[in-house]
């Protein structure tokens, strides 16, 4: 990989591109796209009108709910991250805008398919530098404690994902079905892949530098999630290798997982255990449409 990039001239591209900051660009991107999942969740509008601090406390779980359970998981307070007050300004702000602007202004202009889609690259960027930087951080608390480097990574790109449910009982929900570890959706299965991959980088078993490995791993995740929002796709690239995984080492059905969700059988009443955001932001078009008729 390194003569490669070595012969495109791509090393120093790679250097600058791991070193390049991500406030406020690259964290604002971040917190709209997330904001903007979150409104998309079913009753997260009328709770926004009926309670706009649980409203608040679910959109920071959605900004911050990463570095909240990796701080727990290292010892650390759960509120560390709120010392920072530039970004929860920030993020509180992309929040006011979503939900309160005149209009919907704000996010008619966020939800728009050309802009969304930059905003989802920008905010894949984030997620690659979140998993690297949890990987560095449990690296020096356990230096040869791979599983921990692996499992802070992973937690650090999965966000709000892996602790869901605690979010939608701040909203009055309780659907246990929606749990992400059952339900693993691509980018909770990708953070998981990207841990293992920078603690086999950290430990010095991939013969890769870490900037290379964040300029490669950024391209894939940005890439792939572009394409799967412009498509409305709810698959996840990882689906066949996986299929044939579980079927070898565990006596998995093939073809079994997300693809018989998406293809029910004829006559068989589809069983939907989980919507994706792109699923519940369609549904909420149509509701809103019916309404306006």
């Amino acid at each position: 990989m390194e003569n490669v990039l070595a012969v495109l001239n791509l090393g120093d591209l790679a250097q600058a591109f791991s070193k390049m900051g991500m406030f406020p660009v690259f964290d604002l991107a971040y917190y709209i796209v997330s904001i903007l999942y979150l409104k998309y969740e079913p009753g997260s509008v009328e709770v926004s009108r009926r309670s706009p601090v649980a409203s608040w406390l679910c959109a920071m779980l959605y900004c911050f709910g990463s570095y909240i359970l990796a701080d727990i998981m290292l010892g650390s307070s759960p509120v560390d991250y709120f010392q920072y007050n530039s970004h929860i300004l920030l993020a509180s702000a992309v929040w006011y805008l979503i939900f309160y602007c005149p209009l919907n202004l704000f996010y008619k202009c966020v939800a728009f398919l050309p802009v969304k889609l930059v905003l989802v690259a920008l905010k894949e960027v984030v997620r690659t530098r979140k998993i690297a930087a949890g990987v560095h951080h449990a690296h020096h608390a356990y230096h040869h404690g791979y599983f921990i480097m692996v499992i802070v990574g992973y937690v650090k790109g999965s966000g709000v994902a892996l602790i869901s449910n605690f979010e939608q009982l701040l909203r009055g929900v309780w659907r246990p079905e929606t749990n992400e570890v059952l339900n693993m959706s691509f980018p909770t299965k990708a953070s998981l892949y990207g841990a293992i991959l920078f603690t086999l980088q950290e430990a010095h078993w991939l013969p890769v530098s870490k900037s290379t490995l964040i300029l490669v791993f950024t391209l894939f995740m940005a890439t792939t999630k572009v394409v799967m929002t412009a498509r409305h796709s709810h698959g996840s690239p990882f689906s066949l290798i996986e299929s044939w995984t579980c079927h070898l080492l565990f006596g998995s059905p093939l073809g079994g997982g997300e693809e018989d969700n998406h293809h029910p059988p004829a006559g068989a009443a589809p069983s939907s255990p989980v919507k994706t955001k792109e699923e519940l932001s369609e549904g909420a078009r149509k509701r809103k449409a019916k309404k306006a008729e």
